[in-house]
């Protein structure tokens, strides 16, 4: 194992369940528009240059598809503050694209979405539907939490074996000083009008 290898493991599997947690609402919002077949594609990590996860989701018209595609824009940005990298095919209706870079959602028109089949494509990605990808997610969420309350439990047993720490010296109170009220100076007006009456005597 290399210098700090775990710590990549460990940021790297945290961006990995936040992006999960994206894909998850960006589905829900899918399965709200009332989208068909609404797939979860976990893509695996030697192919995935581009991104971890594909959401595939189909509409029965283009109306749907770009209700569809609208909601899960309008979802990510209100709860996650996601805007996505860039957009296609919202215009045509057929085919929408929206890369968040980390997950890409590809709403199609269920024609389109079996004529270019991209769970095909990407055999070597692990498919989720959204139930299945909904209990996955919650079992790696409890898995993180069991985790963390062992480490927390254990280092606590070592803070009850260190030693007491002293009480702090308490504060001594000044008595209060009184501040003499400052001079107050005449205001620039009355000063030139002084001078300028003392020229004219």
């Amino acid at each position: 194992m290399k210098l700090g290898e775990p710590l990549q493991q460990m940021a790297t599997s945290k961006t990995h369940q936040q992006t999960s947690i994206l894909v998850q609402a960006a589905a829900a919002a899918c399965e709200d528009k009332k989208g068909v077949d609404t797939r979860i594609l976990e893509l695996d990590p030697a192919d995935s240059g581009l991104s971890d996860f594909f959401l595939v989701t189909s509409a029965t018209n283009d109306r749907q598809a770009v209700a569809i595609a609208d909601e899960i824009e309008h979802r990510l940005k209100r709860d996650f503050g996601m805007m996505p990298n860039s957009v296609e095919g919202r215009r045509n209706g057929e085919w929408i694209l929206l890369d968040y870079v980390d997950f890409v959602a590809h709403v199609f028109l269920a024609e389109r979405r079996a004529f270019y089949d991209i769970e095909r494509l990407r055999k070597s990605a692990k498919p989720f539907t959204v139930p299945e990808f909904d209990t996955e997610l919650k079992n790696a969420l409890a898995e993180k939490t069991r985790a963390v309350r062992s480490a927390s439990k254990s280092s606590g047993a070592v803070k009850k074996n260190a030693p007491a720490k002293r009480p702090a010296k308490t504060a001594v109170k000044k008595s209060p000083t009184k501040t003499l009220p400052a001079k107050k100076r005449p205001a620039k007006k009355a000063v030139a009008k002084r001078k300028s009456a003392g020229r004219r005597k």
